[in-house]
């Protein structure tokens, strides 16, 4: 078994070190794929000199700040071509706990196409979240849930494991989302192909070191992109 854990990353130089060495320590069959958007805190250098020494951490550098969605498209086809059995994706901001990644592979392993780290079921939740966040992300997964049909509760986490098989069934070409939105899109177009979920409950805690990277901007595409697919189902 090979689980290649994708990580998205800009300006987390606070973070990536620490997290690394956390999934390193996972055992022999756990490798990373960074994505790093040119980050002017160094973020892609520091990556690159632990890949230096470590075979199992990859550095992807992009020119510029291309994206979210872009990045962790770009990190799914990299971990592909290296032969991962499943793909995680994360955060880099320790708000998702890397110790939580084997449950995720396990639920994968089990029969799951897509293992979900969800905050919205029981024995899930957040830490650290003001009131307007909370809210704003609460409302955002029901409208989700409604407008797409959504068989899930947690429709905007960032902390998912897919099986091989499934991402190779994604057209990568035909996702228009460029950021957080694409939560929204993989999750419907792997419903749309009658993919099978599994909810895993995790605690999500808000980031410790760096700058968030949540804006009102991100949320006006989110629901962009929700109205898209429910309109023209792409």
């Amino acid at each position: 078994m090979k689980c290649v854990v994708v990580i998205g990353t800009y300006n987390e130089a606070e973070n990536i070190v620490g997290l690394l060495a956390d999934i390193m320590a996972l055992g022999p069959e756990y490798e990373a794929v960074v994505v790093d958007d040119s980050s002017p805190d160094g973020t892609g250098r520091m990556v690159s000199e632990i890949a230096e020494r470590e075979p199992r951490v990859h550095l992807l550098e992009r020119p510029a700040r291309l994206g979210y969605g872009t990045a962790y498209l770009g990190g799914f086809k990299t971990a592909l071509n290296l032969g991962a059995d499943y793909i995680v994706q994360m955060d880099a901001d320790y708000s998702h706990n890397p110790r939580d990644i084997p449950r995720l592979v396990e639920a994968a392993q089990e029969g799951a196409d897509l293992a979900i780290g969800s905050r919205y079921v029981a024995g899930g939740g957040t830490q650290g979240w003001p009131w307007r966040r909370k809210i704003i992300s609460g409302t955002a997964n029901f409208i989700a849930r409604i407008l797409l049909g959504l068989p899930i509760r947690d429709c905007s986490g960032g902390f998912k494991c897919f099986r091989r098989s499934t991402l190779e069934s994604i057209d990568f070409a035909a996702i228009r989302s460029k950021g957080f939105a694409l939560h929204y899109e993989v999750y419907y177009l792997c419903h749309r192909a009658e993919k099978t979920f599994r909810e895993v409950p995790i605690t999500f805690i808000d980031r410790q070191a760096g700058k968030s990277k949540l804006s009102s901007k991100i949320t006006l595409e989110a629901l962009t992109t929700i109205l898209r697919l429910r309109i023209k189902g792409a």
